[in-house]
């Protein structure tokens, strides 16, 4: 497994792009200045030495040795040695609505982007639980399977949006159904599925799917986003509102937070429910009873044992540096004695 000890020095290689278009703009300015002076062709022929490329070759050196340190400061390290260790957790599944609804700033920035930072919050304060995430409209898939992966996690969840799923509603239920099939069957316990909507559900029987999922052993907490008094559904064009939905008679559409039918869910589901509108949601009490679940023991294989490449990169990067200390800036005069194209001397 290959990773970087320190990645957050990679963010100084957006300086290459920069530096390429400042040498660039000196180009063109040097060229303005000559062109005051005379022709160019005739100004080349009056400096004969100076070389058009080789400054062009020594910025790429430079630029080369530059990435290559930053690549080096940032440490790649290659794992080498897989150990199996035993945790002992709870299965987390977050199921996520996905619906157009989700647009909808009541909850700001938007229901949905508030439910993100819910989630990359919670995943920040799990431990030895295994998550994992569902996205859902007016049908459900599943996104992430169950994994300690906090990272891959929080990858995943930052490409949710609500063009995943092309079905749109709300199918409470076939999340459900779906959390069901993705934990262990045999376990009737050590589950425990959030889910995370404006609770307008109009496609399936979802209080039916909770109390089923309860006989499994999955405790279910609704979180719910969204106002009472509910906020047009915005029509998104890229990452600009280009209007709002409407029905058939054109009347704006206003999405209101089902609080009553978020609870009922919860209910038959043994959790809680929770609302979101205008504040965070009260991330303590799901964590807390997360924590209060009978933990199972699985195994886990984790390297344990990493090996640093940074020093190939430093010296790749100091070779590139003499190498650019070496050629110099003027036309070498026994090359171009060679006169390896048969050019015809004038």
């Amino acid at each position: 497994m290959l990773r970087l000890e320190n990645p957050e020095y990679l963010y100084l290689l957006f300086f290459v792009p920069v530096l390429i278009g400042i040498y660039i703009l000196m180009r063109f300015r040097r060229k303005a200045i000559l062109k005051k002076y005379g022709e160019i062709n005739l100004i080349n022929r009056l400096f004969p030495d100076v070389s058009n490329y080789k400054p062009i070759v020594k910025l790429s050196l430079i630029l080369f040795t530059f990435s290559l340190l930053v690549i080096g400061i940032a440490n790649p390290q290659l794992g080498t040695k897989l150990e199996e260790s035993k945790r002992e957790g709870v299965d987390v599944i977050i199921a996520l609505d996905v619906s157009n609804s989700m647009n909808a700033d009541d909850v700001k920035p938007s229901r949905l982007e508030r439910a993100k930072q819910f989630v990359s919050t919670m995943v920040d304060k799990l431990q030895n639980d295994r998550i994992g995430i569902i996205v859902f409209a007016g049908d459900a898939f599943l996104e992430l399977p169950l994994t300690t992966d906090y990272s891959a996690a929080k990858l995943f969840l930052s490409y949710v949006n609500t063009g995943m799923v092309e079905v749109q509603g709300t199918a409470i239920g076939a999340a459900i159904e779906l959390a069901i099939k993705s934990f262990k069957e045999e376990d009737k316990k050590y589950k425990s599925l959030i889910i995370i909507t404006d609770g307008e559900n109009h496609e399936d029987d979802a209080i039916g799917a909770a109390t089923d999922a309860t006989k499994t052993g999955i405790i279910i907490n609704t979180i719910g986003m969204g106002s009472v008094n509910g906020a047009p559904i915005p029509i998104m064009s890229g990452n600009s509102r280009s209007g709002f939905m409407k029905d058939n008679e054109g009347n704006v559409i206003v999405t209101k937070l089902d609080a009553a039918m978020l609870q009922q869910i919860a209910s038959a589901g043994n959790g809680k429910f929770i609302r979101s509108a205008g504040t965070d949601p009260d991330l303590p009490a799901i964590l807390d009873q997360i924590a209060g679940m009978e933990k199972r023991q699985y195994s886990s294989k984790l390297f344990t044992d990493y090996v640093d490449w940074f020093q190939w990169f430093l010296g790749a990067a100091l070779i590139f540096l003499i190498v650019e200390f070496i050629i110099a800036e003027k036309k070498n005069k026994y090359i171009a004695s060679l006169n390896l194209f048969g050019a015809k001397k004038t």
